[in-house]
């Protein structure tokens, strides 16, 4: 059973962005910069819904205060290419009468390989992907690189990233869809990798969904790293648990923040809580801690 009281307390008293004169502010002066939050905190089925079919994980999401949702593939609920017409209207229609927003589909595909045809056969299967999301009433379709692979230099890797990405973004903008580019993968990861690759994206479309990598906070840190992608930052972000590990969510919270950043911040929870449901209420007490501490 989590504690939620005490694990808030201790994320609260670890925090670099919560000072000791907070207690100080004015209320109406704090509720004025409340107001000028627009992240959302929603949930990624990475692990604390992949058993859950649909109708549960928008009940559970509505129960939790998650009102923003990236569905994974190969997840019980079952949103894939496989479903007909029929099917995607019904999928359609329960996020309209519920009030959590489906933001798309987290997949698999990736444009790194060696292998020209795996990379054709990952392209194919976005477009696929992102045509399931325009019907369901999703808004796109994430992806990733996943490293460099050694047959080929890192440079030709970059460009036939980039190359893959604005295809796909071409065919997304067609549909009025985003392609968000999870920063992932060895080497590929790391922020300088990832701008390397942006600056031969031509599509308005493909969009960077950061990613909260311990890569992050290399040198020369978290701050320059996170200002050297920014302009390319798209309408969801990945996060961890925010009370556990060494992460500084704070400190990202306020750079986003700083930003006027008003995407989703998505849960891409790793642990295996005996109880998820608490677990989130938990993690939505923390993100709001943390938000309106600015």
């Amino acid at each position: 059973m989590v504690n939620n009281t005490n694990s808030r307390r201790n994320f609260i008293k670890k925090s670099s962005i919560v000072t000791a004169g907070l207690s100080l502010v004015d209320p109406i002066s704090l509720y004025a910069v409340m107001k000028k939050t627009k992240m959302k905190l929603g949930l990624v089925t990475y692990q604390w819904g992949k058993d859950w079919d649909l109708p549960t994980v928008i009940k559970n999401c509505e129960q939790t205060g998650f009102l923003g949702v990236e569905l994974r593939t190969q997840h019980l609920h079952g949103v894939e290419i496989s479903l007909n017409a029929y099917e995607r209207k019904e999928v359609k229609k329960q996020f309209a009468d519920s009030d959590v927003t489906c933001l798309g589909y987290g997949s698999n595909f990736d444009y790194h390989h060696a292998d020209q045809a795996l990379v054709r056969k990952n392209i194919v299967g976005t477009k696929e992907y992102l045509k399931l999301c325009n019907d369901i009433g999703a808004t796109g379709v994430k992806v990733k690189p996943n490293g460099f692979p050694k047959e080929v230099s890192k440079e030709e890797t970059i460009t036939q990233i980039a190359t893959s990405l604005n295809e796909v973004g071409k065919y997304a903008s067609d549909l009025g869809q985003i392609i968000r580019v999870e920063v992932h993968g060895k080497e590929t990861q790391e922020l300088p990798n990832m701008k390397a690759i942006f600056e031969q994206v031509t599509e308005d479309s493909v969009k960077i969904c950061w990613n909260s990598n311990n890569q992050d906070l290399w040198e020369p840190g978290l701050e320059t790293n996170f200002n050297s992608v920014k302009k390319w930052f798209g309408d969801t972000v990945h996060i961890r648990e925010m009370n556990t590990g060494k992460y500084p969510y704070a400190e990202l919270m306020k750079l986003f923040m700083q930003i006027n950043y008003n995407g989703w911040i998505l849960l891409e929870a790793h642990s295996f809580p005996v109880d998820r449901i608490t677990a989130m209420k938990e993690q939505l007490n923390i993100f709001n801690d943390v938000t309106s501490a600015w």
